[in-house]
């Protein structure tokens, strides 16, 4: 009696003659494209607040900050002070901001590159691509 690994084993030695397909790729969608970046996009909006807050966290931790901020004021007579600008909420309110701008600027990349796409298939003929069924 063979057990169901064996039977799976015999199955996976076996050669299959797999079909190969060349398709090729001429149109993007539009709004898929959007989509996708735009995903794409909050996905590194996360990455980006998540960064700043862990490196707000390690330069805190190491007193870089304070440092820092001996450092400033000595040269500026103490007329600047870098610990009230980068504490906390303000290093947080920044990376919000970067993280729409980024949110938008790429959104909006991803919609020109669909663009540009379907107008350069009309001159090159789109994209070959080759797929093989299993």
């Amino acid at each position: 009696m063979s057990t169901v690994a064996d039977k799976l084993a015999k199955k996976s030695t076996r050669k299959t003659g797999g079909k190969q397909v060349r398709l090729r790729l001429v149109y993007v969608d539009f709004w898929s494209a959007v989509k996708l970046s735009f995903l794409a996009a909050v996905a590194l909006a996360i990455v980006t607040m998540v960064s700043f807050f862990l490196i707000y966290l390690v330069l805190q931790a190491t007193n870089l900050i304070t440092q820092a901020d001996a450092f400033v004021g000595n040269i500026t007579d103490g007329a600047v002070s870098l610990a009230s600008l980068l504490g906390l909420p303000q290093v947080m309110a920044f990376a919000a901001v970067v993280s729409i701008l980024n949110l938008i600027v790429f959104t909006v990349l991803g919609a020109v590159v669909a663009g540009i796409y379907n107008l350069a298939v009309k001159v090159t003929g789109g994209l070959l691509v080759g797929f093989m069924s299993n």
